[in-house]
This record gives structure tokens, sequence and C-alpha cells, in this order.
């Protein structure tokens, strides 16, 4: 019986130290995200960090290739031919 209950004790250390060491980290990083969201502090940076990326983004030159630009214009227009004929 004192062997059983061992092996059932180490068994159970070696489950617990794989979930912490896999699983547990893993999931342990999204709650912190969350977290850190869902205070009102986080939220405050979150909304700072996105300013800093838009005025970046609009001190560039160019912000999008030229293939990038014709493609996005092509389904814009494709959207609007769909919209204008579902209007219809």
């Amino acid at each position: 019986m004192k062997q059983y209950i061992y092996k059932v004790i180490i068994a159970l250390i070696a489950v617990i130290l794989i979930y912490e060491f896999t699983i547990g980290k893993v999931i342990k990083k999204y709650t912190d995200k969350l977290n850190f969201i869902s205070t009102k502090e986080g939220r405050k940076e979150l909304v700072i960090t996105l300013r800093e990326e838009i005025k970046r983004g609009v001190k560039k030159e160019r912000y999008l290739s030229k293939e990038d630009a014709i493609l996005l214009n092509q389904f814009i227009e494709k959207i609007r031919s769909e919209l204008r004929e579902s209007n219809n």
C-alpha cells in the first residue's frame, strides 16, 4: 500500500510540474494581458500606444506600396459596385 501511495504522489507531482511548465505559462501570459487591458491604466496605455503608432504611420512618405494601393483600390471599387447593384 505504501508503494501505491508513493507512486500516486510522484505521478501527481509530475503532472503538476508538466502543467506548470507547459500549459500554465501560456495561460498565465494571456491572463496577464487580459488583466492589463481590463484595468483603466492599461486601457489608457493602450490608447497612447495606438496614437504613437498612428503618428508614425502618418509621418511616413508612403504608407502602402504601389501594388498594395492598386489592389486595395480594386477591392474597394468591387465592393462599391456590389453595393450599387444591391440598391437597385
